[in-house]
């Protein structure tokens, strides 16, 4: 039976600067991977973070990188988000990303208490986490307006499609914890349940993470239909073009 190697899960510190180029190359070689991408960050933009103490880093007890994440402030300190999610692939599968999650999480709650806390990812695993910290899935409008935060999205592989969705769209989902309105839950909760009525909100998907998956699927068929050819001729035999079946595969 393979062990299971002992973690280290910590603030990372300046000490920890080694670390930066493994973490921004396995960064792009993720990405990749994906077919997706994400912001590109330099080492020493890795390093910087590490020196304010926002980032959180994961290594064995013997030293080995096995995983990081950080914090970027928005909007005058209004907005943070947990970015650059990563784990080595020799850790994954136990559960260190999810360890990672919640540290940072931690870590964001504590250094700014009253900002509201969001992400936008194409990764389902990272979506279930956040959904049990208490992120909800929102539309990019109730993201920072600020600038220099989409200006990171350039070096996506779908900064195209952003743009022509007017930043109102994407293939990443975005979610995001507000502790204002998570204050407010259990009130609002009880008074639905009082009336006999579930509670309003945001568009849930705790304990229905397949047909979300499916949504996911869809919406990227849906970002995908302008760039597919308008007209398809029809298959050997008169059968629908692929591009149609795939749509009703969906669900």
């Amino acid at each position: 039976m393979e062990q299971i190697p002992n973690f280290i899960i910590r603030v990372a510190t300046p000490e920890d600067k080694k670390y930066a180029p493994l973490i921004t190359d396995e960064m792009a070689s993720s990405a990749l991977a994906r077919g997706t991408g994400i912001a590109r960050r330099t080492p020493e933009y890795i390093q910087q973070k590490m020196e304010e103490g926002k980032a959180v880093i994961a290594i064995t007890d013997q030293g080995d990188w096995v995983g990081f994440c950080y914090i970027e402030a928005w909007g005058h300190n209004k907005f943070v988000a947990n970015s650059g999610l990563i784990v080595s692939p020799a850790f994954r599968g136990h559960g260190v990303a999810t360890l990672i999650k919640k540290k940072i999480f931690e870590l964001s709650r504590e250094k700014y208490p009253e900002a509201k806390i969001f992400g936008l990812t194409t990764g389902l695993a990272v979506m279930k986490i956040n959904s049990e910290l208490g992120y909800k899935p929102v539309t990019y409008s109730e993201l920072t307006a600020d600038d220099q935060f989409w200006k990171g999205c350039q070096s996506c592989v779908n900064y195209e499609t952003l743009m022509s969705k007017g930043r109102e769209n994407c293939f990443c989902t975005a979610m995001l914890y507000d502790p204002a309105a998570q204050a407010q839950e259990p009130a609002r909760e009880a008074l639905a349940a009082s009336n006999g009525h579930p509670a309003a909100g945001h568009r849930q998907f705790a304990g229905n993470f397949k047909l979300f998956e499916r949504w996911l699927r869809y919406k990227k068929f849906v970002l995908l239909k302008p760039f597919l050819r308008k007209e398809e001729p029809l298959q050997a035999g008169g059968e629908q073009p692929t591009r149609k079946k795939f749509f009703f595969n969906l669900f």
